[in-house]
């Protein structure tokens, strides 16, 4: 009995010691992260979806909105190249308006958002 017990502990001494610590770590962390996490990733992503989707129909502009439209738009203008780069030249034209536009909105918010901030302060020093 004892001969068995004395094989039993050096057997997983031997196992021990050919483990790696920083290995076993890594696994430990990794499983405690696993099983600690609470991801439900088929629910959780069809929200976002469904927003992104909205924000793209909202935008009312004639540019390709998907790769499929950019490929059938090259398609549609394949001998002309003066055409397609007039119509890439319009688009991006197009782009860079929405870009500006919602940059100064971007802008205005923080600059409105700053003063906000600065008038709560002044109040706050000076009760």
């Amino acid at each position: 009995m004892i001969n068995l017990i004395s094989r039993t502990i050096s057997q997983i001494s031997s196992l021990l010691k050919g483990l790696q610590i920083k290995g076993f770590l890594a696994i430990v962390i990794v499983g405690f992260l696993v099983l600690t996490t609470n991801v439900a990733p088929g629910q959780s992503n069809t929200g976002l979806k469904e927003r992104v989707r909205e924000q793209i129909q909202q935008d009312d502009s004639q540019r390709p909105r998907t790769i499929g439209e950019w490929n059938k738009e090259a398609r549609e203008t394949k001998g002309a190249p003066g055409e397609r780069l007039k119509k890439i030249g319009e688009e991006s034209a197009e782009a860079f308006k929405q870009f500006g536009a919602g940059y100064v909105e971007g802008a205005e918010k923080t600059a409105n958002d700053v003063g906000e901030s600065a008038a709560q302060t002044g109040k706050k020093i000076l009760n």
